[in-house]
């Protein structure tokens, strides 16, 4: 009897315990297939890109200073005022330079009479050394007094031009076109010929240059081809991020590398030029610069949260089939590239990775999907 009470109690155990995992089987056989939402990947070419730091460069600049002495009588321009080159900016008093240039001009017509007298002396030394009344020598004398005055003419001359472009220096113009910062100097002062202190200074900023640094390390690394950086066919343009974290609607492109590396820092410095037609971009500010490195060649760009990590730690990401059956692949991750990551291993052109409804579902499941169109598509 009781050898049969056992036997009947293990009996009894084994059914539930069939039943316990066959509920959940038919459980899961009898539902529908749950909806997730995919996206196509496509094999493609990408851009590798690195984010320096940088300062705002005016592409022209330019100290107003002034080239003669003297005092300034008036300011001629608005403070922060565009100008263009050759506007009147300053002007200093020119009484002292208007009387050089009238005694340069008054020598210059003295010098003038005694050339005409001078040549007057020696056609008429040539006309008695014809009929034999003078010697040689008084020809001789005569044409030399005329040269000699022909000279002191030029020399006269000279001196008036000289005396002419003081005196049109005493209204200092604009050198370049620009942007004019406040005026350092006021009605009255004093200033002198290549003075230390500017009196303002102009600042073309449209285009505008961006200075970033980069350390030699990196540069030596791309260049030998470690990140696959031969960079035909990359997008050579440059994305600007403000100091607010917003992107600049404009981008740039690469001017020129410095040739040199900082011995303190290991940095070199590259020049970049932006449109600036609203002004917003000024000297001194500091930015960041999206710049191109390299390529990667036949690359999938996949959504970030379309990718997990294993127990292993290794990225994975589900995919559909083509029976509409979960399969898990293993990727190779090479970097992140905005809200994706760049995989080089794992998936082929046209697979379809789940991107929403990952925890609906599991390897081996079948699915219904949603295909939602990539960047590029929305475009």
């Amino acid at each position: 009897m009781r050898h049969a009470r056992v036997a009947f109690s293990a009996a009894f155990a084994a059914v539930v315990l069939c039943l316990f995992y066959a509920v959940p089987v038919l459980a899961q056989e009898g539902r529908p297939p749950v909806t997730v939402t995919v996206q196509t990947i496509h094999s493609q070419d990408v851009t590798l890109t690195t984010t320096l730091p940088g300062r705002v460069v005016a592409s022209g600049e330019a100290e107003v200073r002034p080239q003669v002495g003297g005092i300034l009588t008036e300011r001629l321009f608005f403070e922060g005022a565009f100008v263009e080159i050759g506007e009147p900016l300053y002007r200093i008093d020119p009484a002292t330079y208007e009387a050089r240039e009238a005694a340069a001009r008054a020598a210059v017509a003295q010098a003038q009479a005694r050339l005409s007298a001078a040549t007057k002396e020696a056609e008429r030394i040539q006309e008695l050394l014809d009929r034999r009344v003078v010697s040689e020598q008084n020809v001789d004398d005569a044409i030399a007094s005329r040269d000699a005055a022909d000279a002191a003419l030029q020399v006269a001359m000279a001196e008036l031009l000289a005396a002419e472009i003081d005196l049109d220096r005493t209204t200092i113009k604009a050198p370049l076109s620009g942007w004019l910062g406040r005026s350092l100097a006021t009605q009255g002062a004093l200033v002198t010929a290549g003075q230390a202190e500017p009196l303002a200074v102009i600042r073309a900023i449209d285009p505008v240059y961006v200075d970033v640094t980069q350390s030699a390390a990196e540069i030596i690394r791309w260049r030998r081809g470690h990140t696959q950086d031969d960079l035909e066919g990359a997008d050579l343009t440059v994305v600007l991020k403000l100091a607010d974290g917003s992107l600049y609607e404009h981008t740039g492109h690469v001017l020129a590398a410095e040739p040199h590396v900082d011995e303190q820092t290991g940095v070199v410095v590259l020049r970049l030029e932006f449109p600036n037609p609203d002004n917003l971009l000024l000297p001194g500010m500091y930015v960041q610069v999206e710049a191109p490195q390299g390529v990667v060649r036949d690359v999938a760009l996949v959504p970030q949260r379309a990718v997990s990590r294993d127990r292993r730690g290794q990225p994975t990401a589900l995919v559909v089939n083509a029976e509409n059956t979960v399969e898990q692949r293993t990727l190779t991750v090479l970097r992140d590239h905005g809200s994706d990551w760049i995989v080089s291993e794992g998936l082929s052109d046209g697979d379809r990775v789940i991107i929403a409804g990952l925890q609906k579902t599991a390897p081996g499941a079948s699915v219904l999907t949603e295909e939602i169109a990539t960047p590029d598509e929305q475009d």
